[in-house]
């Protein structure tokens, strides 16, 4: 007989302290850390433990005793449940602050290393409708409110258009209104669910890997034009057809109507067939007078003001004069490389999607740029001592590696070129100290810019600049 699972203690009258890395809000009891979603500094709360260790636990909020003064309403019909904008109970300033001191925690608790005076974070001058990708999963498994679960009706629609519910990877949250994209994608998403539902066509079972919808893409640039993308499990052209043309009449606005049979065990596109179904088979962005080509699987930093203000600053603290030749790892479609290509010698971009390096090249001829170089792979595979013997030691390393951060062998080659600076773009602050932290016998920090790209969430980019010792640390 299965053992009965103890029931985890009440809080009550719980006060909310501060804010965890994580986006979690933070309370303290009996010395214990207890860490709390959907609650912001100030709140006087009662809370549910769900789960307890020897110290710290996780709990949920069963009722808000008294309401923090720093506390804003949410402007989202679905907070709560979705798993984005989690801050959005929180004012945008405040939001700043906690990001900020989020960089700084990181670099000083997990680096260890010696900081200068960090610059206030660059926040973000448009806090809604400020991505400009969004994928949506279609589902038979919708996720029901506890009014439609006590409903009486007998059939309830069950298909959903979403995103998912956190934790759960079968549940969708159907999605009326989403405040992080453009309103034209809510209209084409909502759309294009009608269309299916009128139609009767079937929406994914991603447990029984069954269904003929399973994926929506939208994406678009700050100059105006939009890819959708339609992802199917089932071959129906028939079906296929009636929706696609469907799309393309009601919205004439999309530059790039795409489509792609995926019929995996997984949503990853990277190895899928890309089809057109009308019009070209990218976008195009701009940015200081570069136009940058976007297809379906390019990797484009999904919020197009503050990316420019990213680059910026990375362009600013590479100090290029003209001469340099600059290593850009991670390049993508070779956004960075391109943007700084101008003010250097050369520029060498390194990324592991090879149609991503085949955008990076398409991107440089483009634009008129002769001075840039691409290679596709495994970034500890190529950059290695022999390529930098074949192709010079840089003068300035631009990095921007995922969440992950950097592979050892990769940093072991870093230490070994001997750069004068490398700048170091990071979308995870705690990988980017750890890195750091191993580069510190080199290297120093001289400066640090956090940028706000993501409002109302608690993900916050960093950047580095870390110049070369005259005398490395014993």
């Amino acid at each position: 007989m299965a053992k009965k699972r103890k029931q985890l203690p009440l809080l009550e009258n719980v006060l909310i302290t501060d804010v965890a890395a994580e986006g979690k809000a933070i309370a303290k009891v009996d010395g214990m850390t207890v860490f709390v979603p959907f609650a912001v500094p100030g709140d006087v709360a009662d809370i549910q433990l769900i789960k307890k260790k020897s110290n710290y636990a996780e709990g949920k909020v069963t009722r808000i005793e008294s309401f923090s003064e720093k506390r804003t309403e949410a402007f989202c019909e679905h907070f709560g449940i979705c798993g984005g904008c989690k801050w959005q109970i929180l004012p945008y300033d405040e939001q700043l602050k906690y990001k900020q001191k989020q960089v700084i925690d990181h670099l000083t608790r997990i680096g260890k290393v010696e900081l200068p005076e960090i610059s206030p974070i660059l926040g973000a001058p448009e806090t809604t409708f400020y991505r400009n990708k969004l994928e949506f999963t279609f589902s038979d498994r919708r996720w029901l409110t506890e009014k439609e679960i006590s409903s009486d009706k007998e059939a309830i629609q069950m298909n959903a258009l979403g995103f998912h519910i956190p934790g759960m990877f079968d549940k969708v949250l159907d999605i009326n209104k989403c405040w992080l994209q453009d309103d034209l994608s809510n209209q084409i998403r909502n759309a294009v669910r009608e269309f299916c539902l009128e139609s009767n066509f079937s929406f994914f079972d991603l447990r029984n890997q069954t269904g003929l919808m399973r994926t929506l893409i939208i994406r678009n640039t700050s100059v105006g034009e939009w890819m959708v993308i339609v992802i199917f499990y089932e071959d129906d052209a028939a079906k296929r057809e009636k929706l696609l043309n469907f799309v393309a009449d009601k919205f004439s606005q999309i530059t790039s109507l795409l489509y792609i049979i995926n019929q995996k065990a997984n949503d990853t596109i990277t190895d899928q067939e890309v089809l057109v179904w009308k019009g070209r088979d990218y976008i195009l962005e701009e940015m200081e007078g570069l136009q940058f080509k976007i297809g379906a699987k390019s990797f484009y930093q999904t919020n197009s003001w503050q990316a420019y203000n990213l680059y910026k600053v990375a362009r600013e603290f590479a100090g290029l004069s003209g001469s340099e030749l600059v290593y850009d790892l991670y390049t993508g479609t070779g956004t960075i490389a391109n943007f700084v290509a101008r003010d250097a010698g050369k520029v060498i971009g390194i990324e592991f999607v090879e149609e991503a390096i085949e955008d990076a090249q398409k991107n440089s001829r483009n634009n008129g740029i002769e001075n840039t170089l691409f290679f596709a792979g495994d970034m500890r595979k190529i950059l290695t001592e022999d390529f930098i013997h074949e192709h010079g030691r840089p003068d300035v390393i631009i990095t921007d590696p995922p969440r992950a951060g950097m592979h050892g062998d990769v940093i072991e080659t870093i230490l070994f070129a001997e750069p004068q600076r490398i700048v170091y773009v990071s979308c995870n602050p705690a990988t980017q100290a750890r890195d750091l932290n191993l580069l510190d016998g080199k290297y120093r920090v001289a400066r640090v810019q956090p940028v706000d790209m993501f409002p109302h969430t608690h993900h916050v980019e960093n950047v580095v600049l870390l110049e070369k010792r005259s005398l490395p640390v014993t």
